[in-house]
């Protein structure tokens, strides 16, 4: 597909805030950029807007995109000009991406909660390209939407493996942030890696938050599942996943984490970390606009992908974990040969 850049208002090309209420601005403006990307980076020809519903220091999804989303306004300085906003409300998802379309030549939008919004305004805005990140997996693009799946649920699977193999209850459960198609299909995947690596595994039936960055009330789904029997849990959370550390501190329970994985030394409730590179499909979708290659796709990331961002580290030694190692690498090596399938 051709490139054509789209003419950007002066307030963009001067770096001056863009409000879009009172209370969401553009990064740059304060209160929503992040200390880490104070300004929208200067940029050419390009523009690229982003938006985090949620926060970008949530250790999780939405801090794995925005580590892409620093190195991709890297790689591009002086050819595209980024900017961004985080922790928005559902009720101004459609508002903020309106804003970016009257600028971007590429609207990025952060997480299946956004896929209702996303598609709503790049109907509005046929000349613009747009992307989602982590929506439906069986969802279609259109015209001018592309969907990036970052697989999460081979991260599910794997993570659903792990838990089975590492628990000594023989029971494990799932808690995820809120009943999304993407989400509900990851507890699904969670279940069915659990049973791969352990048939005679118990998997309790999963728990919906109802807001992936609602620590408080993570903690108590994950009190209801350790006080049910269960003594390691999977999870697809934001900011929540630390109410599930902290029932597991109180609980003698143990979860696996992710995408971003730390030191197994740092906390010792975490049996092992799911890793997936979020922001790798913001940079592939930056880097086809700028090679100007970007089409309308739908493209799954993964074990299967040119370059995996799906990975899973185990914490501990000893040959317990030794062994679940060695079954994990190959339920591994089925994911990327698609012997085993994910949905």
């Amino acid at each position: 597909m051709a490139h054509t850049p789209l003419r950007r208002p002066a307030a963009l090309a001067t770096g001056t805030c863009l409000a879009l209420t009172a209370g969401l601005l553009l990064s740059g403006c304060g209160g929503a950029s992040s200390a880490q990307d104070a300004a929208p980076s200067a940029g050419g020809d390009l523009a690229v807007g982003v938006l985090f519903p949620g926060s970008l220091s949530d250790d999780g999804f939405m801090e794995s995109a925005h580590r892409g989303y620093l190195r991709a306004a890297k790689r591009h300085a002086g050819e595209v000009a980024f900017s961004k906003v985080e922790q928005v409300q559902a009720a101004d998802y459609e508002q903020a991406l309106v804003r970016f379309a009257t600028h971007a030549d590429l609207v990025i939008s952060l997480g299946g909660q956004t896929d209702a919004a996303v598609r709503k305004v790049a109907a509005r805005f046929p000349k613009v390209r747009f992307a989602e990140i982590g929506g439906p997996a069986d969802a279609e693009p259109t015209a001018n939407l592309a969907l990036y799946d970052p697989q999460q649920a081979q991260a599910a699977f794997l993570a659903g493996a792990a838990a089975a193999l590492l628990s000594k209850k023989d029971t494990v459960g799932f808690v995820g942030g809120a009943e999304l198609p993407a989400i509900v299909n990851a507890a699904k995947e969670f279940e069915r890696g659990a049973e791969a690596a352990d048939p005679g595994v118990e998997v309790l039936a999963p728990q919906y938050v109802g807001d992936f960055n609602d620590a408080a009330r993570s903690k108590q789904s994950a009190l209801a599942d350790y006080g049910a029997g269960a003594d390691v849990l999977g999870q697809v959370l934001n900011l929540g996943h630390k109410g599930i550390a902290q029932a597991a501190a109180g609980r003698g329970g143990r979860l696996v984490g992710g995408p971003l994985a730390h030191d197994c030394a740092r906390d010792s409730v975490y049996a092992g970390y799911v890793e997936t590179d979020i922001g790798a499909e913001l940079e592939y979708a930056t880097d086809q606009l700028v090679k100007g290659s970007w089409k309308a796709e739908s493209v799954h990331f993964g074990l299967g992908f040119a370059t995996p961002h799906n990975d899973l580290v185990l914490c501990g030694t000893g040959a317990p974990v030794a062994a679940a190692k060695k079954k994990l690498d190959a339920l591994r090596a089925k994911l990327a040969s698609g012997e085993i399938t994910t949905r």
